[in-house]
This record gives C-alpha cells, sequence and structure tokens, in this order.
C-alpha cells in the first residue's frame, strides 16, 4: 500500500520541511542586546519590588502574622520559615535579583531567583497576583537564555561568556509569551458587565476630583469608551506589536495606558513591568540603535559602517536549536494557550464562582464585594464564627469572595474544632457576595456542610450558588452618595 508520505509534497514532507523551516529561522543569529535589556528590567522590578515589600512591613503582614495560609493544591508542604529565616529568605531574593540585572553568576543567580520568588508565591494564595504569575513565567524562561552574553558582569569579566549573537529564539518565546498574555487580557474583558461599563465607572468616578480630566469620568460614553478601548487596545494592539510600521505607535498607546493604570489602581510594579517587556518587540539591537540616536543629537556621526553579519556563538556558523527545545517550546506554548480558556469547561460563570479565574490574565476585570459568617456545629453545641478572629482582614477579604478558599477555611475550622476535642463537627458558610455593584445575593448553600463535600477542580461545585443578574452596568450603578445598595434576600 503507498502511504501518503511518499508523495513528493505528501502530508508528512510538509510537516518535516515546515519544522525544519522553523528550526532554522528560530536559529537564526541577532543581536543579544534587547534580551540583555529584558533581563536587567526584570532584576531591577524584583529590586524594587523587594524594597516596597520591606517598606510597607508586607512580609510580616502576609506570611508571619496569619496563624493560617491558604496553600495550592499539591503543595501544602510548602509553609513559611520561622523568624528570621524567612527574612532571610526574603533578603535573599532580593540580593540575587540584583545580581540577575547586573548579570553577575547569572546562571546560579537566576535559578535561585526563580526558586526563591515561587517559594513565596506558593505560601498563600490569598496573596496570587497575575502580575506575580507573570514574573514567574519570566524568571524560567529566563533559566533557559542566554540573557547574560551581553551588557553584564559575567560578560566583560568571562571572554567565554561574550556572544555579538543568540538564537533567535531567545527573543521569540518572549514575544510569544507577551503576545498570549496581552490578547487574553482582553479577550477575558469580553463580559456583559464589562462591555456594560462595570466595574471600571466603580472605580473611577471616586476619583473624579483627583485628576484634571475626571470631569470625565461621571459620563457613562466616557467609561463605556474606556471599556471597549481597553478590549481593543489588547486584542488589536497585541498583533500589530509585530509589524514593524505600528510597533512604536502601538507601544506609545501601551505606555500610556500602563502609566494611566498606575496613576489609577494600586497595581504595584505591573504596569512599569509590562512597559519593560513590551520592548521585546522590537528590533534585538534597538539599544545599540537608542544609544546612536541619543549621540547624533549632541554631535554629527559618521555613517555606520556595514557590520558583518553576525555569526551564531556556536563554532561553524549556524547552529540549529535541538529538536528537544522546539518540543519544549510547543509545550510550553500549549500550556499557556490552554490554561486560560479552561474556564470555559465549567457551567458556571467565572467571575461569580470563580472557577478557572487564576492563570488566565483575569486582571482587574470584578469587583467583588461579600460579607458573612461560618457556622460551626458539634453535637447540640453551636458557634457563629467571624473569619477575622482567625485570618488576617487582607485574608479574609481574598477568603470570602472566592469558593475554593472557603472550602479550605471550612476545612481548616474543622480541625480547630477536632484540636480543641470535639467529635463530629459541620461547618456551614452563610456569605452574602456582590459583583460589580450588583444587590448583594447568597453565594454559598447556607444548607450545605463545607466539610461532607469535596472541592471539585474538574468541574463546579453544586454548593456555590448561582449569579442571579446576569448584567450590570453603568446604567445600574449608581453614582457615588446616592442611593445605596439594596440587599437582596432569597425569596420565600
Amino acid at each position: 500500500m503507498t502511504r501518503i508520505a511518499d508523495f513528493p509534497g505528501g502530508v508528512s514532507s510538509r510537516a518535516t520541511r515546515a519544522v525544519q523551516g522553523l528550526r532554522e529561522a528560530l536559529s537564526q543569529p541577532v543581536s543579544p542586546l534587547s534580551l540583555a535589556v529584558f533581563r536587567m528590567a526584570v532584576g531591577a522590578m524584583l529590586v524594587w519590588d523587594c524594597w516596597r515589600f520591606i517598606k510597607y512591613d508586607r512580609v510580616y503582614r502576609y506570611w508571619i502574622a496569619p496563624d493560617f495560609h491558604f496553600t495550592y493544591p499539591g503543595f501544602h508542604w510548602v509553609q513559611p520559615l520561622p523568624e528570621p529565616w524567612i527574612w532571610v529568605a526574603w533578603l535573599g531574593m532580593g540580593f540575587f535579583a540584583l545580581l540577575v540585572m547586573v548579570g553577575l553568576f547569572y546562571r546560579v543567580s537566576i535559578v535561585a531567583l526563580t526558586v526563591l520568588f515561587s517559594y513565596f508565591f506558593l505560601l498563600d494564595k490569598a496573596e496570587y497576583l497575575n502580575h506575580f504569575y507573570l514574573v514567574i513565567l519570566f524568571l524560567i524562561l529566563l533559566c533557559f537564555l542566554p540573557a547574560h552574553r551581553a551588557l553584564s558582569l559575567d560578560a566583560k569579566l568571562f571572554a567565554r561568556v561574550r556572544a555579538e549573537a543568540i538564537p533567535y529564539a531567545g527573543v521569540a518565546i518572549l514575544r510569544l509569551q507577551m503576545e498570549i498574555m496581552l490578547i487574553y487580557a482582553g479577550l477575558v474583558k469580553l463580559t456583559p458587565d464589562w462591555l456594560a461599563g462595570e466595574p471600571l465607572g466603580m472605580w473611577l468616578r471616586p476619583q473624579a476630583d483627583d485628576f484634571a480630566f475626571g470631569f470625565l469620568f461621571h459620563y457613562d460614553w466616557f467609561i463605556l469608551l474606556g471599556t471597549w478601548g481597553t478590549v481593543a487596545l489588547h486584542v488589536l494592539g497585541a498583533p500589530l506589536l509585530l509589524w514593524h510600521r505600528t510597533r512604536l505607535a502601538t507601544f506609545l498607546v501601551y505606555c500610556a495606558f500602563h502609566a494611566s493604570n498606575s496613576a489609577f489602581f494600586n497595581i504595584g510594579i505591573f504596569p512599569w513591568l509590562t512597559i519593560a517587556a513590551t520592548t521585546i518587540f522590537f528590533a534585538p539591537d534597538w539599544p545599540l540603535r537608542l544609544a546612536r540616536w541619543f549621540h547624533g543629537l549632541f554631535e554629527v556621526l559618521p555613517a555606520p559602517t556595514p557590520a558583518p553579519a553576525p555569526r551564531a556563538s556556536a563554532p561553524g556558523g549556524l547552529s540549529l536549536i535541538p529538536m528537544a527545545a522546539l518540543a519544549v517550546i510547543a509545550a510550553w506554548t500549549a500550556v499557556q494557550i490552554v490554561l486560560p480558556i479552561r474556564a470555559g469547561a465549567f457551567p458556571t460563570e467565572v467571575r461569580w464562582s470563580g472557577d478557572g479565574h487564576r492563570f488566565s490574565w483575569r486582571m482587574r476585570i470584578y469587583d467583588r464585594d461579600a460579607d458573612g459568617v461560618f457556622i460551626v456545629r458539634s453535637g447540640d453545641e453551636v458557634w457563629e464564627v467571624d473569619p477575622n478572629d482567625y485570618l488576617s482582614r487582607r485574608q479574609t477579604g481574598k477568603m470570602i469572595v472566592r469558593s475554593d478558599m472557603i472550602h479550605q477555611f471550612a476545612t481548616h475550622l474543622e480541625d480547630v474544632w477536632h484540636e480543641a476535642g470535639h467529635g463530629d463537627v459541620e461547618v456551614y458558610a452563610r456569605i452574602m457576595k456582590s459583583l460589580n455593584g450588583r444587590p448583594m445575593q447568597p453565594f454559598i448553600d447556607p444548607d450545605v456542610d463545607l466539610t461532607a463535600v469535596p472541592l471539585a477542580y474538574a468541574r463546579s461545585d453544586a454548593w456555590v450558588l448561582p449569579n442571579r443578574i446576569a448584567v450590570w452596568g453603568v446604567a445600574h450603578n449608581p453614582r457615588p452618595g446616592t442611593d445605596p445598595m439594596v440587599v437582596v434576600r432569597d425569596s420565600p
């Protein structure tokens, strides 16, 4: 029997040529400068963030003061180190971030920084932030990329480290990661509430007096322009970064967008980290071009002499990246594409239930408020538990709007009561929740003993009650200072 692959131009041969072409494209030598600047920016941002956490006493408030931490599935063994060792670990993270920034002992420093940053990330789900997740992805990639070949102390001190060129794959994988993040950051905003203006209106209107143009925040059309414009900026702007004719203009728009986010919201290093990471879309030798342009403002420079085509660092010129590396890149890309869309496998609304929320680039698109208590029963005895008695206020605020953390806290209360000598323990949650300014609605079935039901990971939890109001936008929310929110109770 004749196989398709036996014919010239068959499926198998075309696939082989496509893979070979991709390997050749990713193996092309390019300047290491843009990757080096990216490395320096990531290191500098983490040094700054380490200092901010110390300045505002966040290490103590997040990981030392609380008696209980919301661990990730499979990582219950990751626990805070006792004092003073947790401080040593934190200062060590800042130290290795500094070494990564200057490029000294890079391979050891980047691995140590990745391990320490991931350790603090895994300590408590209450401290999950999308930009922390983005940092971890960047750090993992930098562990394998030749980001120290230029603009580093390693390259200055050790001749074997210096290189005029690196494979294009080192730049391409970062561009791909940014494209995935930016496009999803727009797609996940295609929700009824966001397109109707909330919660952006809730966030901006109270700040109307803080900015010269703040009066515009009172107009619904301006809020809607912001919500729809944000979607367009990400879904359309991200691909435009790939085209050299639109790259600079799109980058400047992103800079203005992220700078305004930093002014309006307290989101730490994320705007500046994203701006720095977006520079990876420029030509790999853009730092040299920028330096020459700036120098030319002060004196006339001779025309640059054509430089010989950069050679790959491997002897003999172009060296194709291994097939194993190509397979790893493909697997990394597949995971990054699939993780954000897993919420579509749940019949519930991710914005309400939280199913599939983490690791999906849902950034600044919800405003959730909740209040409630837990009821603990053991035999004929009943206790009403305020979660603030067992958690920090920050942990309580994060937990009470997230169903998986509510279940985890209920299990913790069961353990506390067992340790106190009580036998059979039941824990119920009476929680009212508001999403994007909606009237308060019951969030958790108050008649379900949370210790008797498992937490589902691949399906929705039946004890999470559905959101009963599909759309809530600027036309529904009262202006600040007008009618207060009405609490909606269960009908008889």
